[in-house]
């Protein structure tokens, strides 16, 4: 696993335990066409829980306020409204969402529902759990410029691509389990989510 802190000065999360320590990678099988090509192959998973989230989030939320304070934070609808809510609840400011999705799997990402207008003339940050090659970040981001703020910058939990955002907790290439979504309904059932089940089965999990 190569995850690393982005700020010396920011005191870093505790040590993940066992559990997640990478797992031995399996032959990866040929990628398809439309796969996004600048993402790597994972090395192993990542499986982070609640604990280890919360550590994350007061760690970004420190970084955020020493170099920005925003007045308003837009979380991306959904995975980045819960780092989003968060770190506005650390940082004591305005919290918001807007909807970003994409119509097809490899599809151009839309916004499906906008930024508030308190945006206008207010320092803003948006947040987002990861991002890759930032097609979903450069969205919000001209979404919100529209609306004129007085600044605007960008976070995310897992920066796991090219896209550089102002401020990320961890840099990581492991795929990552989320324990908001680890487990869902499926049937009147709570499982593990499927393409997660999936990807530990393909890495060796």
């Amino acid at each position: 696993m190569q995850c690393s802190f982005t700020a010396h000065a920011c005191p870093a999360p505790a040590p993940a335990p066992a559990p997640y320590a990478p797992v031995p990678t399996a032959p990866q099988a040929p990628r398809p066409r439309n796969a996004r090509a600048t993402r790597k192959a994972p090395h192993g998973v990542l499986e982070v829980d609640w604990p280890f989230f919360g550590e994350m989030c007061r760690a970004l939320a420190l970084k955020i306020f020493r170099d920005y304070d925003p007045e308003v934070v837009i979380g991306i609808a959904r995975a980045g409204v819960i780092p989003g809510a968060v770190v506005a609840s650390i940082l004591q400011r305005d919290f918001a969402s807007m909807a970003i999705t994409r119509t097809e799997t490899g599809g151009r990402p839309v916004v499906i529902a906008g930024p508030t207008r308190l945006v206008t003339g207010r320092r803003v940050l948006i947040v987002d759990e990861t991002c890759d090659t930032g097609a979903t970040m450069k969205l919000a981001l001209n979404a919100v410029r529209e609306l004129k703020p007085a600044a605007v910058k960008t976070a995310v939990s897992f920066r796991t691509g090219e896209f550089r955002p102002d401020f990320y907790a961890l840099e990581t290439d492991n795929f990552i389990i989320l324990p908001w979504d680890r487990e869902v309904i499926i049937d009147g059932e709570i499982v593990m989510r499927p393409d997660y089940a999936a990807k530990l089965k393909d890495l060796g999990g």
